[in-house]
């Protein structure tokens, strides 16, 4: 099993989001799950609020990220295409 990345900061998360959309940009059968998810994950009247993205929720996020790789690590790109394809499977 590969050594999990630890973070320490917002500039590695963001860094490690920006691969993991490098990764799905080559996957375009996922880009529609994708999209669900990120749909179903964002916060409630995200357009309300700055940045007026559908970003999740910080501390649902930290929570799912933390219970899956714990404390400040951070997915593997990889994991990010195994996961939306669990996601579209389950959806069939």
């Amino acid at each position: 099993m590969a050594q999990r990345e630890r973070v320490h900061g917002r500039p590695a998360m963001w860094a490690a989001f920006l691969r993991a959309l490098a990764v799905l940009l080559a996957h375009p059968e996922l880009w529609v799950t994708a999209l669900r998810q990120a749909q179903r994950m964002a916060r409630p009247t995200w357009w309300r609020r700055p940045p007026f993205l559908p970003l999740p929720d910080r501390g649902y996020l930290r929570f799912r990220l933390e219970t899956a790789y714990g404390e400040d690590a951070v997915p593997e790109a990889g994991d990010v295409v195994t996961y939306l394809r669990w996601c579209r499977d389950r959806r069939r």
